[in-house]
């Protein structure tokens, strides 16, 4: 607990790190160009970004873009942001929130990206709505999203990825959707940039295949 409570209060002193009680925090929809990254560069969301892994790594492959990791969790927030100030990435940033409050910080077609990665897969029938590539989520995604936006997703987990497929083929406004069901053979690896997460590197250690997918919406 006393080692969260000071990441905590470093969080509340990085100019990176948006979160409650921060003056940004309740300002900052539509205005994530101007006031946090100051230039016109189009933005990439990580969500449930967990320690930032993707974030970062993305960051660190172009500096054309603005990057920020979602997630509730501050401290491993405060494990990416760190990085990132370490790394000197001033068009990285980190936004401390739920997930399906997204629509709370983002106009629509503010984004040109997202990437979902190894989300909680929600197995229970009863936390289908909690599942982040349900029909409610990706509408949110949807909405956020520039119209040649791309949405890309990566998972370990068979079930979460078969159930992503079906509600996406129950929707008509799907463009330009590729997937694999093992991405390190499949050509879309490079797509990646060879970036792993700490829980990818474990499923993948234990054998099991990387799920991919990326799509367009149709606006």
């Amino acid at each position: 607990m006393r080692k969260k409570l000071a990441r905590f209060a470093e969080n509340a002193q990085r100019s990176n790190v948006l979160e409650p009680g921060k003056p940004l925090y309740e300002t900052i929809k539509g205005n994530w160009n101007k006031i946090q990254f100051k230039n016109d560069n189009p933005i990439t969301l990580e969500l449930a970004c967990g320690r930032g892994e993707y974030t970062v790594g993305l960051a660190q492959h172009s500096s054309a873009s603005n990057f920020i990791g979602i997630d509730l969790k501050g401290d491993r927030i405060w494990k990416g942001s760190g990085q990132a100030i370490e790394l000197g990435l001033e068009h990285v940033a980190f936004l401390r929130t739920q997930i399906h409050d997204l629509l709370n910080f983002f106009e629509p077609n503010e984004v040109a990206e997202i990437w979902l990665t190894f989300p909680d897969p929600r197995p229970r029938d009863r936390d289908i709505r909690r599942r982040l590539t349900n029909p409610r989520f990706m509408e949110m995604y949807k909405t956020v999203l520039r119209p040649e936006g791309w949405f890309r997703f990566k998972t370990d987990n068979t079930g979460l990825f078969e159930y992503t497929l079906e509600v996406l083929a129950e929707r008509d406004d799907i463009l330009d959707l590729e997937f694999t069901k093992d991405l390190y053979t499949s050509p879309l690896k490079a797509e990646h940039f060879g970036i792993k997460t700490k829980y990818e590197k474990l499923f993948s250690d234990a054998g099991e295949k990387i799920k991919y997918l990326k799509l367009r919406f149709k606006k």
